[in-house]
């Protein structure tokens, strides 16, 4: 039994997690380069939205400001402290280019290429 939940377990995609909430300008943005980097290196694999629009919603995923992604429930970002305070609100990324509305392409390719080898089977 416990084999057969491992081997169901094993098949799957990256389970990857797109949080925002509606008033985001940044959230398109963050989708399309999201929706890019899956087709290219995790084709099939779907986008999970969470509208933390509510602040219940929000706080029951710990939101942490739109947009957030998470890949097998990590963020993306290496640099992420939990703010304790899940309020709907914009969040910022400091990266290589400075504060931006969205994170850097290569932590979520990075994690990504992270994710367990069985749940990454396209990623290369």
């Amino acid at each position: 039994m416990a084999s057969a939940r491992r081997a169901r377990a094993d098949s799957r995609e990256p389970s990857v997690e797109l949080l925002w909430f509606n008033d985001c300008p940044n959230h398109p943005a963050a989708r399309a380069m999201l929706g890019q980097l899956l087709a290219e290196l995790a084709p099939g694999t779907e986008i999970k939205d969470i509208d933390a629009t509510d602040p219940a919603v929000a706080q029951r995923h710990r939101f942490p400001g739109s947009p957030t992604i998470r890949v097998d429930g990590r963020d993306v970002d290496p640099s992420i402290q939990d703010p304790g305070d899940y309020t709907p609100r914009c969040r910022l990324y400091w990266t290589v280019e400075g504060l931006q509305g969205v994170p850097e392409r290569a932590w979520i390719e990075s994690a990504l290429r992270a994710s367990p080898p069985s749940r990454r089977r396209a990623v290369k």
